[in-house]
């Protein structure tokens, strides 16, 4: 197989990630300073809760259009930052908005209901039936807070990810709501011709942003390519792979390490989309993915049809060696996430250590071809065999297979228990946070 390997990252070089990190603390800081301006411009109400209330929701508005951006799947900063951290981004400034909104609502109400000599309940009511635009803001409100409540950790491990997706598009709907409350009824917004332009320019960037990485180049890359399945190969009695071809495949900028969201267009599956990494390094004339029949959907994998159209998004990640810092690396896979190790390690050079963690040898899926191909690099394998307990990569287990491992990268990918385990382990050792990558692969926005 010819894939295209990386160079090793110069030790001095600015790392990518801190670089996208820095470009978006930087944008929402500026940000941030704007609209300060531009409150301040438009004057002062002489309520003090008014005050507070209309730059509070200013600042939801920003937070609102910097959640669309951080959920956008722009390819520049998925493979800078990662989807697992951007979306977990995207969850903490949804409390963010919750609390902006919430004071939003309770400052304006309170404000002017003092002035209205009513109580806030009834200032509401009487605004939303008198002036335009805040029945659609209270309307927007409510699917916030909706769409917050399921997405709270307890009620999203009791739904579906289907169903959970589904109640979360109705914030779109409440996107365009505040929008149009905000045209309607800021008077930040209308104080300047310079206030109305950046406004309706932050909105346009946020929409722009999720319409071109969520729909136009999902469906520009599929309408290229032309995915299909070109075969579906038993690894073992739990495990799958499936060889997609298409045309034009070397022009897919897809990086070992990486996964896509497949849809299989089945009369039965062509709704569910699955994230499962690449198990072989992009050859530019067909992909491969390898799952584990965890649950009804990954298990129907293995009754494919050859010639099945698939329709794949991605690819995403920064799982890949555009982050390393070290000349040599360590790879460490638990259980089935060994796919994205055994694809790194065909594109990594320099020494490599592989430690594949299972609780038997039959669970050592694609052994064979790991040890072939660390034969061929001239890596070292571990198989690490054994329940969970006692913990088999310990500080002192694991010091014993790499004693350097402090002057090396090290990839992880695996249960999310092991991660944890393995994660510790490493802050213990003494391995420097820039040094170690892993990515948890889950649906989450």
């Amino acid at each position: 197989m010819t894939t295209v390997r990386s160079a090793p990252a110069p030790a001095a070089a600015i790392r990518p990630r801190v670089v996208a990190r820095t470009g978006l603390y930087a944008v929402l800081a500026a940000n941030a300073a704007v609209v300060a301006y531009f409150f301040v411009q438009a004057g002062f109400a002489s309520n003090a809760l008014i005050v507070l209330g209309r730059l509070a929701g200013l600042y939801a508005a920003l937070v609102m259009a910097f959640q669309l951006v951080l959920v956008a799947r722009l390819p520049w900063l998925d493979r800078r930052i990662g989807m697992d951290r951007l979306t977990g981004w995207h969850r903490w400034t949804g409390f963010a908005l919750l609390w902006t909104l919430l004071a939003h609502v309770v400052l304006i109400a309170f404000g002017y209901a003092d002035g209205a000599g009513v109580g806030p309940i009834t200032e509401i009511v009487d605004l939303a039936r008198t002036t335009e635009g805040v029945l659609r803001a209270v309307v927007a409100f409510v699917l916030v807070l909706v769409v917050g409540a399921v997405s709270a950790r307890a009620a999203r491990r009791r739904l579906a990810y289907e169903t959970w997706h589904f109640i979360h598009l109705y914030a779109y709907v409440a996107v365009v709501l505040a929008f149009t409350h905000q045209v309607a009824t800021g008077t930040t917004f209308t104080s300047s011709s310079a206030a109305t332009a950046y406004w309706y320019a932050v909105w346009a960037a946020a929409l722009g942003a999720v319409l071109l990485g969520r729909v136009v180049l999902p469906l520009r890359r599929n309408q290229r390519h032309r995915f299909r399945v070109s075969a579906v190969v038993p690894e073992s009695d739990s495990v799958v792979s499936i060889h997609i071809t298409g045309r034009d495949l070397d022009k897919l900028p897809a990086r070992a390490g990486q996964f896509f969201l497949w849809r299989f267009l089945t009369k039965d599956r062509w709704w569910q989309a699955n994230p499962f990494s690449l198990s072989a390094a992009p050859d530019g004339r067909g992909l491969r993915l390898t799952a584990r029949a965890a649950g009804e959907g990954s298990a129907a994998l293995r009754h494919l049809k050859v010639g099945t159209r698939v329709f794949a998004e991605g690819p995403y990640g920064a799982f890949t060696t555009l982050h390393r810092t070290r000349a040599e690396s360590v790879l460490i896979a638990g259980g089935v996430g060994v796919t994205p190790i055994r694809a790194l390690l065909e594109d990594l050079d320099g020494h490599a250590v592989v430690i594949h963690r299972v609780t038997a040898e039959r669970d050592a899926v694609l052994h064979d071809e790991l040890r072939d191909l660390a034969g061929a690099r001239g890596a070292e394998l571990h198989l690490v065999t054994g329940p969970p307990v006692p913990d088999r990569l310990a500080p002192h287990a694991l010091a014993a297979l790499v004693p350097d491992i402090a002057d090396r990268d090290v990839f992880l990918c695996g249960p999310p228990p092991m991660m944890t385990a393995v994660l510790r382990t490493l802050d213990e050792l003494g391995v420097p946070k820039r040094q170690i990558h892993f990515e948890r692969f889950s649906l989450a926005g």
